[in-house]
C-alpha cells in the first residue's frame, strides 16, 4: 500500500516540541534515549529543526539542528529535512491525531519511521493504530526501538 502523506495538515499546529516513542535505529540516532525534536518555523518559511538525544554509551546530550521544507504545498505533510547542506531525505507524516498530539512520520524508505508524541508516553489505543497504519504502509514494527525517556533532561 505505501506511506501516504497527511492531507489536510496544519503546517503551525505540528510546530514545537515532540518526543520520540518509538523509531527505526539508524547511525545518527544510536545509543540515544530522552530524544526529542522541536520544529520552529524560520523566517525564510523552512522550519529549524532542533534534534536532541542523550547518548547513553558517552554520558552525554548530542544535538543535531537542520532544516525542513514542504516538496509542495504546506497542507501537505510531505517534506523533506536536510542535517548536511544540500543531502536532503523524505520526512512524510502519514498519521496524525486531530489535536496533534501524536504522529507517525515516515522516512523516505522502509528502513525510517517514528512514532511521536507532545508527552512522553502514548496511549495504548493510539500506539496499536500507528502499528497497524505501519505496518500496512510495508513497515516491520518488530525492528522498533521504543525509546526510553528517564528524565535526564
Amino acid at each position: 500500500m505505501g506511506a501516504v502523506a497527511v492531507s489536510p495538515f496544519d503546517s503551525e499546529k505540528y510546530l514545537g516540541k515532540w518526543y520520540e516513542i518509538a523509531r527505526i535505529d539508524f547511525k545518527f540516532e544510536e545509543d540515544l534515549n530522552n530524544t526529542t525534536a522541536e520544529y520552529s518555523l524560520k523566517e525564510d518559511g523552512t522550519i529549524k529543526v532542533d534534534n536532541k538525544g542523550y547518548n547513553v554509551k558517552k554520558r552525554e546530550w548530542e544535538q543535531a539542528v537542520g532544516k525542513a521544507k514542504f516538496v509542495g504545498s504546506d497542507s501537505v505533510a510531505m517534506l523533506k529535512v536536510s542535517f548536511f547542506g544540500p543531502f536532503y531525505s523524505g520526512y512524510n507524516v502519514i498519521a496524525i491525531d486531530d489535536n496533534y498530539t501524536y504522529a507517525l512520520v515516515a522516512g523516505e524508505s522502509l528502513d525510517y519511521l517514528w512514532i511521536l508524541s507532545r508527552e512522553k508516553t502514548i496511549p495504548e489505543d493510539v500506539k496499536v493504530k500507528y502499528l497497524k497504519v505501519a505496518t500496512e504502509a510495508g513497515y516491520d514494527t518488530n525492528d522498533l526501538l521504543w525509546v526510553e525517556h528517564d528524565g535526564q533532561q
